[in-house]
């Protein structure tokens, strides 16, 4: 077994673990910092809405010995536009320019059959009006708020409406995070954008519901016992699920950084950056407010049920009568079938850290020491 999944096993069997639950203040606070710079940061610069939004013009060149930098500088000079060029395979260019109407397209065509020395004739040029843009931006919209609701609807049915509501606030964390790094990178919001959106909202909802899986079996019957809180149960369902996010994650983001860094960054092809970076950071910080947001989330809205609250105090106060009488408050070391089950007398603590056999376990199992007859 590699080292990972050694590792993993372990975490499985409560042996080894990590309080996630403990030290949920600082995942939010965090969070908190990340969603403030993302907020500010689209405040202050905004999105670079592309034409499919804006309405624009997109000049395609043949095989020209210009640079794209050359052809930008013509393009803003005759359009008094910004404008974003990237170099085809052909060798040509494409040339994009936002918010110009026909006549003026008309004009632009023809500054840069001058300055690219091309001829007029075979540079194609392509409109796109700004109410088409309008329309995708609102269906997107549409979409987005009725994913939203299906997500909300579905999460309280399968498990409850605690957990519905801490999967939102993931949803939310994750969209917000990744519309403010397009906005502080500056990367072009396309159609190709939203599709990413789209994507990883799937996606972070399928982290976010292996872990809730993994809790809502762990939680069956918590009242009925007095070994655990319904906090340390959820920590232990995180760490039973953490090696799976983090391989799902990798895995994901592989191909993903592929497209991002190779295709858009080494060889230039821009286009690919509109659904990469989307989906590059919307899977990272889908795979983070599964494990520190949602789930500690769940557990602060649970610890606030009455039952719950009674629960924590019974544990609590067993443990210290257990310590007042010079006792192991810790649970006994689980079985391979019953670790699952916290109402089970036999279950593991979830308290995270390294479990050690009790001696009297160890000794029994040896043969005895003293000599046969």
């Amino acid at each position: 077994m590699s080292k990972l999944g050694h590792l993993g096993a372990r975490l499985i069997r409560g042996e080894v673990g990590y309080d996630f639950i403990g030290k949920r203040k600082i995942w939010y606070g965090i969070s908190i910092l990340i969603t403030i710079t993302a907020i500010v940061g689209l405040a202050v610069r905004g999105l670079n809405m592309g034409i499919e939004f804006e309405g624009g013009a997109v000049f395609t060149t043949p095989k020209t010995s210009v640079s794209a930098g050359t052809a930008e500088r013509s393009a803003e000079a005759a359009s008094s536009h910004d404008a974003i060029v990237q170099e085809l395979g052909t060798g040509g260019l494409r040339i994009q320019i936002s918010g110009v109407d026909t006549a003026k397209s008309d004009q632009i065509k023809t500054e840069l059959s001058k300055d690219l020395n091309v001829p007029e004739a075979k540079i194609n040029a392509d409109l796109v009006g700004p109410s088409w843009g309008e329309t995708i931006a609102n269906k997107a919209w549409t979409g987005l708020i009725v994913f939203m609701i299906l997500v909300v609807i579905y999460l309280a049915i399968a498990f409850e409406w605690r957990m519905a509501i801490a999967a939102l606030v993931a949803l939310i964390h994750d969209l917000t995070i990744t519309v403010g790094i397009y906005a502080l990178v500056g990367f072009e919001v396309t159609t190709g954008t939203i599709i990413g959106l789209l994507t990883i909202l799937g996606y972070s909802l399928y982290d976010t519901v292996v872990v809730f899986d993994s809790l809502k079996e762990g939680t069956k019957d918590i009242t009925k016992q007095t070994r655990f809180t319904y906090s340390e149960v959820a920590n232990r369902s995180i760490n039973g699920t953490l090696v799976r996010s983090i391989n799902t994650t990798v895995v994901a983001l592989l191909p993903v950084a592929g497209l991002l860094f190779i295709g858009g960054g080494f060889l230039g092809a821009g286009m690919l950056n509109d659904i990469s970076l989307s989906l590059f950071v919307g899977l990272a910080a889908g795979a983070y407010s599964s494990i520190f947001i949602a789930t500690p989330l769940v557990a602060d809205l649970k610890e606030r049920e009455p039952q719950i609250k009674a629960l924590k105090k019974r544990v609590l106060a067993k443990r210290a009568s257990a310590a007042a009488k010079g006792e192991s408050a810790e649970a006994p070391e689980p079985q391979d079938d019953d670790y699952d089950d916290p109402s089970d007398d036999g279950a593991a603590t979830a308290v995270v850290g390294p479990r050690h056999q009790p001696a009297s376990r160890n000794r029994g199992r040896g043969r005895p020491s003293g000599k046969r007859r």
